[in-house]
């Protein structure tokens, strides 16, 4: 491992050197490959220089804690403890590091929440997780950006797409594809009873025009009356588009926005995105890997948590986590489901690793 470091260290300031040129400065997609390389290796080069700077200094430590004058001596032994605690603590966090990253961690991710079995419950449930990932979107310092929405005449929505941008947002939001089930009392239950719904979550990590880029030969537009609100233009301009993959026979709608240029600018993110995603997903299957992470990453069949209004319980079925906290949950507070995800999932790799080597 130390000669490993060694060597990332050598590149992180070659990195720096790299950035400096101005030929590289001029080249965006040079540019681009280095300053995310440079940003993946920064924390653990940083980390690795501040132990070996600990190391270096417990020689020292340890013949001052053999002084004659006691108070040296105890400063020098207390230092020496915390030294030594802290080295340990650096080798666990650069473990942690080295592990095989995602190379999506750090993208900005497009969402779509869909009202699945329940029927008008399902829908109101897809709009309270919306909400919910609102919320923690805000709390994180997040931006979010609705690409288009369908909303349900008993309030959420059948079905919703947004993209959140920000620092990190796919290491995060990668755990949330799935089936979300809910067990409440609906609103429109009249004698009590408890019903049982779902909504389903995709989380696609964002592409840029760098990795892939959409051939406007395969695509056919269409452009239709907007259906839903949006005032004076409803029903009388043509504003909401339609982009189809003409090869794969995908596509995509929007008509959130009240310009025919800003819904197809919506639409063909969209569909670039599920594209990449197709690609990435087939690419993976025929390498027999794991999707993104060794917790999974859903698809839509796949059940991952149950919120249960009555208990006040939040579960997550892949990692058995459950939480009486669903009320915190809800508000946005995901992190109370999410970490014990990404720590589950830290610890099955490590695991992995050290089996590996032995």
């Amino acid at each position: 491992m130390l000669d490993r470091l060694k060597i990332m260290e050598e590149r992180y300031e070659e990195l720096n050197r790299l950035l400096a040129d101005p030929n590289v400065v001029c080249d965006i997609k040079k540019l681009t490959e280095y300053s995310k390389e440079q940003r993946n290796l920064e924390k653990p080069v940083l980390l690795f220089r501040e132990q070996e700077k600990l190391k270096a200094a417990i020689p020292d430590l340890k013949e001052m804690k053999n002084s004659s004058d006691p108070e040296m001596a105890e400063m020098a032994a207390s230092e020496l403890e915390e030294s030594e605690k802290r080295i340990d603590e650096i080798s666990e966090e650069i473990k942690i590091l080295l592990l095989p990253k995602d190379p999506n961690d750090d993208k900005n991710v497009i969402m779509e929440i869909r009202g699945a079995a329940g029927g008008d419950e399902a829908n109101i449930f897809a709009g309270d997780l919306y909400r919910m990932y609102t919320r923690y979107a805000e709390s994180k310092g997040w931006k979010v950006e609705v690409l288009d929405a369908m909303p349900s005449e008993m309030g959420g929505y059948s079905q919703i797409q947004f993209k959140v941008k920000g620092e990190m947002v796919y290491s995060l939001l990668k755990y949330e594809s799935g089936a979300h089930r809910v067990q409440r009392v609906p609103i429109t239950e009249a004698q009590g009873r408890i019903h049982t719904s779902t909504a389903t979550v995709l989380v696609m990590p964002e592409v840029s025009d760098i990795e892939f880029e959409l051939d406007m030969n395969d695509l056919r537009i269409d452009t239709f009356c907007s259906s839903g609100p949006g005032g004076q233009g409803v029903n009388t301009t043509y504003s909401a588009v339609r982009v189809t993959h003409i090869p794969t026979g995908m596509f995509v709608a929007c008509q959130t926005y009240r310009s025919q240029h800003e819904n197809k600018a919506a639409a063909l993110e969209l569909l670039k995105t599920r594209l990449y995603d197709q690609l990435m997903q087939a690419k993976e299957a025929e390498e027999g890997a794991q999707r993104q992470s060794l917790i999974g990453r859903g698809d839509r069949s796949e059940k991952i948590r149950t919120y249960n209004y009555p208990q006040n319980r939040v579960t997550d079925h892949r990692i058995s986590f459950t939480i009486n906290r669903l009320d915190a949950v809800i508000d946005g507070k995901l992190d109370l489901v999410i970490e014990p995800l990404v720590n589950e999932d830290q610890k099955r790799k490590l695991s992995q690793d050290q089996a590996i080597k032995l």
